[in-house]
């Protein structure tokens, strides 16, 4: 209770746009709605810049000189790439400039429990760069969530995350999607916990804080801080 206290005494503007991983994985995105992203993140200092692989050279010179951090989307909606072709991808966006990855467990694996498989797959992308899994928890079990969960920090990623594009999470409601960050953090203690699919209020800010997400991926950052004029 005290700690939840404290966390929304610091719900001010500088700290909610340091949660913010500012998103555009359009597919139809062109140069400019990336520059145009990249120009909110740096106005509002946001936590990061997340993108498709294609953008992320653009993205590093965009950002270059500042501390936001360059993001790419591995693999969505499912991850069921090959090993050695998601590791490519993370090389390659290594090379281009990006800081992190957010890559997409392999959904069909979760439901197979083929577990060691997903922990080979993960390991050997979470030496490339600092990773957030995303675990596509609307698609998975409450034991699955779980599960996937504790095989991320097994893989030595730094973040467990719920979603991405096409899964089931964006339509469903605020409060089944803060009950899936607890069960994440039961599966994963002590690591960071991202939280997306359609978060784009202040108040869904709030409500993903405290139900224990330390990340916000989310494509409406400038939304969630116009919150804080009303």
């Amino acid at each position: 209770m005290l700690k939840n206290k404290f966390i929304f005494k610091r719900m001010n503007e500088k700290y909610v746009a340091s949660l913010i991983d500012h998103t555009n994985i359009d597919l139809k995105a062109t140069k400019a709605d990336i520059k145009r992203v990249c120009d909110e993140a740096k106005h509002f200092k946001f936590r990061g810049v997340d993108v498709r692989p294609k953008w992320v050279s653009l993205v590093a010179k965009e950002l270059k000189g500042t501390k936001i951090k360059v993001i790419v989307l591995i693999d969505p909606p499912i991850g069921i790439s090959s090993t050695k072709e998601r590791v490519a991808l993370c090389k390659k966006a290594k090379k281009d400039g990006a800081h992190e990855l957010d890559v997409v467990m392999n959904l069909v694996d979760i439901k197979m429990e083929n577990y060691n498989k997903i922990l080979r797959d993960l390991k050997a992308i979470s030496k490339i760069l600092p990773t957030k899994v995303i675990i596509g928890s609307g698609y998975l079990t409450d034991e699955e969530v779980i599960k996937a969960s504790a095989l991320v920090k097994k893989a030595g990623a730094f973040c467990v995350k719920t979603a991405t594009e096409k899964d089931p999470l964006e339509k469903r409601e605020l409060a089944e999607k803060a009950y899936h960050l607890k069960l994440m953090k039961q599966g994963a203690p002590g690591l960071k916990i991202k939280a997306s699919a359609k978060i784009s209020t202040l108040d869904d800010v709030k409500l993903m804080v405290k139900a224990g997400a330390t990340i916000i991926g989310t494509s409406s950052g400038v939304k969630i801080m116009a919150g804080f004029k009303k």
